[in-house]
């Protein structure tokens, strides 16, 4: 993989090509440092999104606190008036401005409020999750057409608070499985297929972003659930389910391994996947030493150095990967 400036600036500040003096003016001129047009244009974005979800903030706020002043009627012409204020700053705007896509983000978090209102205003007595998944099959339209991060990280995050709160209500689907099992195995499905869509998206070039945090976000939640269901598996009895808990993790981390390493090399999802073995080796290393095999002293002394050494190998081998990406 090519160097890149910073890389090579830093190695000729090493081999006493440039000078200590002369290496800030060097990272200028190569571009290897944000310009001050960066700065801004990073500035502009973090202050608009946190401008958005304080002025969301505030409306909620708002609401609780005077909610025994306003009439009925009162209330759902603010946030109804708020819904269309900010889908007029959208077409005013247009999708390609980043506000514009921050409008229509607050939008659809304005569209959960008006439910939230009308649930609490008239007593429907509808179980808390129906709300989150109107809310959810009200905004997709929303989007779909966005194709903004910010506002398909809400929308994951409404479809998984739906199935939690969902099987908080109802506890499990089939009788053969544990709730929480159930459960993390759907999060599990939703997630990594919202992840392969993804890394399909900006494999076909139909992404302009820079920056991979939405895919290391889908990556590290994705990874985190197949993780619990394969220490659940090692903890618990039944073969049936223990089989399937790890074949479906070592396909994840085979998948990860050559997507992340061979194909799109990303060692922040690479160093996810070194964290998930060790952390499941080291609960099967434990769940055979605390079965009769060792007192709890010796077993947890014999964790604590497979956990270094473990880790350590991690370590190194991503060490190894770094190494041989900058060369």
């Amino acid at each position: 993989m090519r160097k890149s400036n910073r890389q090579l600036l830093l190695e000729w500040a090493e081999q006493a090509q440039i000078s200590t003096a002369d290496l800030p003016r060097a990272m200028r001129l190569g571009d290897a440092v944000p310009s001050q047009m960066d700065w801004r244009r990073f500035l502009d974005m973090l202050l608009l999104g946190l401008g958005g979800l304080l002025t969301v903030c505030g409306v909620i706020f708002f609401f609780a606190y005077n909610w025994d002043n306003l009439g009925r009627f009162t209330r759902f012409l603010l946030v109804e008036a708020l819904i269309v204020i900010s889908m007029g700053a959208v077409w005013w705007l247009g999708l390609e401005k980043i506000s514009g896509r921050v409008a229509l983000m607050m939008a659809s978090m304005f569209v959960g409020v008006l439910l939230a209102l009308i649930g609490q205003t008239y007593q429907t007595g509808a179980d808390t999750y129906e709300l989150f998944t109107v809310w959810a099959l009200l905004i997709l339209p929303w989007t779909l057409l966005g194709r903004f991060d910010g506002l398909w990280v809400l929308w994951l995050l409404l479809v998984n608070l739906s199935l939690v709160l969902y099987f908080d209500t109802f506890g499990r689907w089939f009788d053969w499985w544990s709730g929480v099992e159930q459960l993390l195995w759907m999060l599990f499905l939703i997630n990594t297929c919202a992840l392969v869509v993804w890394e399909w998206v900006i494999a076909q070039g139909q992404s302009r972003r820079s920056l991979r945090w939405m895919t290391r976000l889908l990556a590290t939640v994705s990874c985190g659930l197949i993780t619990s269901i394969a220490i659940l598996v090692l903890v618990d009895d039944g073969w049936t389910r223990f089989m399937v808990g790890i074949i479906a993790w070592l396909a994840w981390m085979a998948a990860a391994y050559f997507w992340y390493r061979r194909k799109v090399l990303d060692v922040y999802v690479l160093a996810i996947g070194v964290l998930s073995v060790v952390a499941v080796l080291n609960v099967a290393i434990g769940r055979m030493l605390f079965h009769g095999v060792l007192d709890n002293v010796a077993g947890l002394l014999i964790i604590s150095l497979t956990v270094i050494g473990f880790s350590a190998m991690g370590a190194v081998w991503l060490k190894r990967i770094v190494n041989e990406a900058q060369t």
